[in-house]
Parts: C-alpha cells; sequence; structure tokens
C-alpha cells in the first residue's frame, strides 16, 4: 500500500490496519492510543489522518474539542527530525508515552497530561479481589449472583444485535439529552462490535435473562499488557458492573500480567472508580508543544 508523504495525508480507512499494526509491532508501547483498535474508532471523532515523515509513520489529530495534535511517530528513522517537522505543522505531539517525551521532548516544553494517564493494573488482582481493600467489590458481586443468573460467551456475530440493543439503552441512560456525546460513543463502539475481527478485539458477552445485560472488548497491547478499550453494562444491574471486571479478565485475560483500563479523562466520577482498584501504576503519557 502506497501512503502520502508528508505534507500530503489520507484519512484513515480499515485497509490501513495491517500496515499501522505492524509498524506499531515493531515499536510497541504500554499507552492505549497504540492500537489501530483505538486509532480507528475514533477516527471520525479525531478527524485522524496519516502521512509518512522521514519514513516513519505519524497519525495527526484534529478533534472539535481541543487543540491539534499528532500522536507520538511509529519508527525509528531520525525521529529528533521527524519531531521538528511534527511541531512545524501542528502545535503539540500528544498522548507521548514517559519514554518517549524522556528521549526527544527536551528542546521543547513537555508537560505531562494527567487526565490521559492509563491506569495499569495487576491481571491477578483484578480477578481475585483478595484483601480488604476489595470487601466492597466482593461483596457486591456476591449480591448480584444471589439475585441473578447469567451466562457468558465470547463474543461472536450472533451477539451483535443483543450488544446493540443494551448499547442503545446504555446510552439513553449516560448521556441523557447530550446528542454530540451520545453520537460520538454510540460510532465509536458500533466500530468495535462491526470490525471486532479485523480490529484484532476479543469480546466477552454476559446475559440476564436470556438478554444482553453488558459486554466487553479488549486486546493485546504488548507482550505483557492487556486493554479493555470498550465496557458496557446495564446499570439497573447493582453489582453486575464489578461481577464483568473481574471476568472478562479471568476468563479471556489471565495470561497476561497487566491490564490496561485506559484514562480518566479528568471525570471526577470516573478518577474515583478506576482509583477504587487500586492501579499497580500509571502508563503515563505528555505533550511535547512547539
Amino acid at each position: 500500500m502506497s501512503l502520502p508523504q508528508f505534507p500530503e495525508f489520507k484519512l484513515i480507512e480499515l485497509e490501513d490496519g495491517d500496515l499501522l499494526s505492524a509498524g506499531i509491532a515493531r515499536h510497541p508501547a504500554e499507552i492505549c492510543e497504540f492500537h489501530f483498535a483505538n486509532i480507528f474508532p475514533w477516527r471520525h471523532f479525531e478527524r485522524a489522518k496519516l502521512t509518512i515523515i522521514k519514513g516513519n509513520l505519524c497519525v495527526l489529530c484534529e478533534p472539535s474539542t481541543e487543540p491539534v495534535y499528532f500522536l507520538q511517530p511509529i519508527g525509528e528513522n531520525d525521529i529528533e527530525g521527524t519531531v521538528r517537522t511534527c511541531l512545524s505543522f501542528a502545535p503539540r505531539i500528544s498522548r507521548v508515552e514517559e519514554s518517549f517525551a524522556a528521549r526527544y521532548g527536551n528542546p521543547y516544553r513537555c508537560e505531562s497530561d494527567r487526565d490521559n494517564f492509563d491506569y495499569v493494573y495487576l491481571a491477578e488482582d483484578l480477578v481475585s479481589l483478595k484483601g480488604k481493600k476489595y470487601d466492597g467489590k466482593r461483596n457486591r458481586i456476591r449480591k448480584f449472583e444471589k439475585s441473578h443468573e447469567y451466562t457468558y460467551d465470547r463474543l461472536s456475530g450472533d451477539h451483535l444485535p443483543g450488544c446493540r440493543e443494551l448499547l442503545a439503552r446504555w446510552l439513553q441512560l449516560k448521556a441523557g439529552s447530550d446528542g454530540f456525546l451520545a453520537d460520538v460513543w454510540r460510532e465509536v463502539i458500533e466500530d468495535g462490535l462491526t470490525h471486532f475481527h479485523k480490529l484484532g478485539l476479543r469480546g466477552g458477552v454476559f446475559e440476564v435473562g436470556g438478554k444482553v445485560a453488558a459486554f466487553s472488548l479488549g486486546t493485546k497491547l504488548t507482550s505483557e499488557t492487556a486493554v479493555i478499550p470498550i465496557e458496557i453494562v446495564d446499570p439497573l444491574y447493582d453489582g453486575l458492573s464489578q461481577l464483568v471486571n473481574r471476568e472478562f479478565v479471568r476468563r479471556e485475560w489471565a495470561d497476561f500480567r497487566f491490564i490496561n483500563r485506559e484514562q480518566d479523562n479528568g471525570i471526577t466520577g470516573l478518577r474515583r472508580a478506576k482509583t477504587s482498584y487500586h492501579p499497580h501504576h500509571f502508563a503515563k503519557k505528555y505533550n511535547i508543544w512547539g
């Protein structure tokens, strides 16, 4: 596939997945953005475009809600020059991993981006929920299991109609009258469901009373880290979200040491919920400003 050379760009499409995934596999990172399964579903909201700079794959994002930025370049050819070129065109390189920032950020204004830090947990902690600090999680799971019977299946095409029905209910409850938020999340999650095979996503589906009550999608991020970008749980079932958090990891990702549950975007409730699972560490991210 022939990709445009900077300053030409192309909108990211599904057909770019093999090339981007191969490049990322040669230069893996622990941050959630470093996977095609993250880049592709967000392409419309981010207005993501692809170009080649000095032989490196570079993704430009132009969201309506924040300044234009490049993602961290993918490659190893004259990275200093690539960074200079990126910053000559856009005001910043964003979602940059800590090691990249330390190596290439010194000539520039380099700032940590706490709202985009990824929460990374030990898989065994999420599965076992051992110790007093997880008492509340275990109690809510037990309460759910006493009141409801559920089934678990790995996601297949047969589950998609039920997943979409749940997504519609979830958006109605979570987004409310915010049409913009609902449209963004509907598009992102719908892309994840529709293209889960091609995006390298593995899903789990939880049914209660014969209806989909929760589904979760994850994928391999690095050799020892899996990432879970999508988790939709019917909020009417108390304790179900805690059970899904445990069971999806136990059934699908227990072979990995770490589980990346992505960032909190500065949302207070989300930060509280992610912190309550006691992350092992953060995958820190930075902005490099020109």
